[in-house]
């Protein structure tokens, strides 16, 4: 299995895109990888947009991105919350420099967009927050998905196999 021994941080929080978590989650346990989903707080039933429940397994304060080869940004209206957590943008900023895996999907941009680690990069996301991606200094582009070294972004929901490939084809790479 590609990704054994690699572990990826996800966020969640309440009205999360159930597809853009569960997706690419799924994706990466199915190539060998740890998953670890972090929120607000450790053991809580965060709801899905569309209803589907999701337990955090650790309060995101608890995180340390050395821990991690890799960190999943998903869409719905969780981003918008989680974005002005300083210990989210503190986690991405530091995956970022370490040349770590920073995958973010449809609204899942606005997490990397505020950590302020988009400036010169190429990206994708939803048309809702291309002015927003490219105000933080990234180059848009409307693709199912773009991959500039280590960030991988999509779309929407319908770009999640893409996504997934991308962010495979990065993690067997840096793995």
């Amino acid at each position: 299995m590609p990704l054994t021994g690699q572990r990826f941080l996800f966020f969640v929080g309440d009205i999360y895109e159930d597809l853009e978590l569960w997706y690419p989650k799924l994706r990466l346990i199915e190539a060998g990888a740890e998953v670890v989903v972090a929120g607000p707080e450790a053991g809580v039933t965060y709801a899905g947009k569309n209803g589907y429940p999701c337990v955090s397994d650790a309060p995101i304060s608890d995180m340390n991105a050395a821990d991690f080869d890799g960190v999943v940004c998903h869409g719905g209206f969780m981003p918008d919350k989680l974005r002005r957590d300083p210990k989210v943008l503190e986690l991405i900023a530091e995956f970022s420099a370490a040349g770590k895996l920073v995958a973010a999907i449809c609204h899942g941009g606005w997490m990397p967009i505020s950590a302020k680690v988009y400036s010169g990069v190429r990206v994708t996301g939803s048309p809702g927050i291309k002015d927003d991606l490219e105000n933080a200094g990234a180059i848009w582009e409307d693709a199912s998905v773009v991959v500039d070294r280590h960030f991988v972004s999509s779309r929407k929901p319908d770009d999640l196999p893409d996504f997934c490939k991308g962010i495979l084809e990065v993690c067997v790479s840096n793995g």
